[in-house]
């Protein structure tokens, strides 16, 4: 098949990518004549079936000039009603409309690319990717909150819908060398009238949902004599808002009733010292504008982990990635200026990442203010990775410091290898120290000593695995980074076996999973949990998937778990069966849910944990969505019971694709708390935006407490202008 199909091997002459000499009229389709004479990139189906001849044609080319890298797209259909139009929000993801998008490795580094893509109202969606697009058991590749400066016009009228991107060079990071540049590009179309993907180059399904997303699979491209820029983007912003707040007195005998107002500046830089070396410098950091949380509850012995979205944090974020297994992580940008879930006051820093040919280099120094009962801090974190052995590997190191202006401390420091063995085979190796002021510090020790080790296969047809090891000692405590929990020893083989559908079967592939893990409490190597969840799951032709499977747990708690004030489980050991079933209906669908169950045996007793997330798009600029989801929790034998409701309403109204208006409403029984968040954006250009922003936590059940709760504990009104001036050098 693959002999059969129209792409060149990256071991043959590599595609120069032509340049523009003549004026593009920048209007939404690649008509040109200074379009013509560049190349077209055949495009094959990746979805459902691949190596197919694409149902529908499209002509994609790409250029470049002094200023800019060009992406066209002529996308034509043969019925008009397969074109769907949805969404005008800035990053809104929809499986319901059609997309078109280019990936760019610009590093060649085999591992990180950056995504632009948009749909035929010309929207702007562009993430991240990191990790080869490989998923693991607990995120996926992709970061969607990363942005940057480019723009996008479409068009469409009976025989399609047609693109024109343009991407400042600028707002791109890479190597040249001896006036050439080589970068991996792939380009992919999403067609949901017909469940069909076609993309460029000839990259197979076989490594899952985020198949088109290895950069390691990418066409190597070479552009001759494309100039670095040093980008230089400054960003003041002026703030002003008014808070109200309930706080408790002194004498906890009532609640008082506070208000606030604020005005204040700040000032974002983004200077480029060379085309490789980006420096962020920050001034007075406010987050005013970054969505709210998602409610949860916490039913695990887990710690719950939230994802960063904070722009400052992101640009080359997977720099900074120092994985210890799972969502643990010996750097966790959220430990900086959030403490207890409230904002703490950024007073500056800086941030720099730089490319030097093998070599990635990560700085980052941020001054927090005190908060409450938490001094003023210094976050420092140095990360370094080199390239080594072959171009899908890399070794590493990082350090971390957290400075107290009270004398605490913490420091840590650790080395670190991913290794592609063979084919798709990788080893991870990972080990790392902390110093700090609470715990006898012995760096010949492994009381202060995290590793892991970790040996996996990334495809995803046929038989696929993943075993390793990860410790944590007794006094292993990053203090800018995040465990699911401490002082343990684990393992948590995999197996898994995937089929590729014949084109002939509803199904797009399916596949078996033996999944489980255990943990041994430290210093005593004591069991601590156990976990067996054998899965079958399956994604069809026309988007539909689902999974189910049992879970068999064994949990041997040394103390109390307390899941709220009045439900605790008695210390002691405990075995128990349940199941878990996921099922979404298809995306493509302008009305789509995903619906998931959780129920059996849990400790003592038993839990049954439905939840559904439905997801309506009404025309072109409605969207409405929402998540319901009830714990109920019952233990007979010791007349204990457990309801928990969490409640979400999702509301977005995109005026175009500059101006939205947005409402995340949140009822969480566990904090008897209604949560608000309104949104209004104005967003004419990246880097210049005017946020509207309407926060408030409403208690309910006033009456639980002594004395009695306010109506709402704080409710705030903000409004947020930055405006960036733009250079080039």
């Amino acid at each position: 098949m693959f002999s059969a199909l129209p792409v060149r091997s990256q071991k043959q002459e590599r595609r120069v990518i032509g340049k523009i000499d003549q004026a593009i009229e920048f209007d939404g389709k690649p008509d040109e004549a200074a379009w013509e004479h560049l190349e077209p990139f055949p495009m094959i189906s990746h979805l459902p079936v691949f190596g197919n001849p694409p149902s529908e044609q499209s002509v994609v080319r790409m250029g470049y000039d002094d200023q800019f890298v060009y992406v066209g797209g002529l996308l034509y259909v043969s019925d008009p009603s397969y074109v769907r139009a949805i969404g005008k929000k800035r990053d809104l993801n929809s499986m319901a409309c059609d997309w078109f998008g280019v990936s760019l490795d610009t590093y060649n580094d085999k591992e990180n690319s950056l995504l632009f893509f948009t749909n035929p109202l010309g929207l702007r969606w562009d993430g991240a990717v990191s990790n080869d697009g490989t998923p693991t058991m607990d995120q996926m590749p992709v970061n969607m909150d990363w942005n940057t400066f480019w723009e996008v016009k479409t068009s469409y009228d009976d025989q399609g819908w047609y693109v024109e991107m343009r991407i400042p060079i600028s707002s791109l990071r890479f190597q040249e060398s001896e006036g050439k540049t080589v970068m991996g590009i792939s380009f992919f179309r999403w067609i949901p009238a017909k469940n069909e993907a076609d993309i460029y180059p000839a990259i197979s399904n076989q490594w899952g949902p985020t198949s088109n997303m290895k950069p390691s699979l990418y066409e190597e491209v070479v552009f001759e004599e494309l100039s670095p820029k040093k980008p230089v983007h400054i960003t003041p912003y002026l703030l002003t808002g008014f808070k109200q707040q309930n706080e408790l007195n002194d004498a906890e005998t009532t609640y008082e009733y506070g208000e606030d107002f604020r005005f204040e500046p700040g000032l974002d830089i983004k200077y480029g010292i060379n085309p490789n070396t980006v420096l962020d410098l920050t001034v007075n950091t406010d987050f005013a504008q970054v969505e709210a949380d998602d409610q949860q509850f916490n039913l695990t012995r887990f710690s719950l982990f939230f994802e960063e979205k904070r722009k400052f944090f992101l640009e080359r974020s997977s720099i900074f990635d120092f994985s210890l297994g799972g969502q643990n992580n010996l750097f966790y940008s959220r430990r900086i200026g959030l403490y207890e879930g409230n904002p703490v006051r950024i007073w500056g820093g800086a941030r720099l990442n730089s490319r030097i040919r093998d070599w990635d280099i990560g700085l980052l120094n941020l001054q927090t203010a005190s908060f409450d009962d938490l001094p003023s801090e210094n976050f420092g974190v140095f990360r370094v990775k080199k390239r080594a052995f072959n171009e899908y590997s890399y070794l590493g190191g990082m350090l971390t410091s957290r400075l107290g202006v009270d004398g605490t401390y913490n420091i840590g420091y650790g080395v670190d290898g991913v290794v592609r063995v063979f084919g798709d085979d990788y080893l991870t190796i990972r080990l790392a120290q902390t110093l700090h002021d609470s715990a006898e510090n012995n760096p010949l020790s492994m009381n202060p000593t995290s590793l892991t080790v970790n040996w996996e296969r990334r495809k995803q047809e046929g038989l696929s695995y993943s075993a390793g090891l990860a410790y944590s000692g007794t006094d292993f405590d990053p203090g800018i980074g995040f465990e699911m929990i401490d002082d343990f020893v684990a393992s948590a083989p995999s197996l898994q076996y995937t089929w590729i559908s014949p084109e002939e079967s509803w199904l797009q592939s399916h596949y078996i999973r033996l999944f489980n893990y255990i943990f041994y409490q430290i210093p005593d190597y004591s069991l601590m949990m156990y976990s067996l969840n054998p899965t079958w799951s399956f994604n069809s032709k026309n988007s539909w998937m689902g999974s189910i499977g049992p879970v068999y747990r064994i949990d041997q708690l040394e103390e109390d778990f307390e899941l709220t004030d009045s439900v605790t489980v008695p210390a002691g050991r405990y075995q128990y069966l349940s199941a878990e079933l996921m099922l979404q209906t298809p995306g493509t669908s302008s009305f789509y849910s995903i619906i998931m169950f959780e129920g059996g045996g849990y400790f003592d007793g038993y839990k049954l944990s439905p939840s559904i997330q439905p997801k309506w798009n009404i025309g072109a600029s409605v969207e409405l969505g929402g998540i319901y989801r009830l714990d109920l929790i019952r233990f007979p034998d010791r007349n204990q019971a457990l309801n928990n409701h969490i409640a979400g309403l999702r509301a977005l109204y995109m005026f175009s694709t500059k101006v939205s208006l947005s409402a995340f409403v949140q009822y969480n029984s566990a904090i008897n708390k209604v949560v608000s968040n309104i949104r209004f954006r104005y967003n004419p250009k990246e880097g210049t935006d005017l946020y509207l922003v309407f926060n408030e936590g409403r208690n309910t059940m006033l009456d639980r407490e002594i004395p009695t709760l306010p109506a709402y504990d704080q409710r705030n009104i903000t409004v947020k202008f930055t405006y960036s001036f733009e250079k080039q050098r």
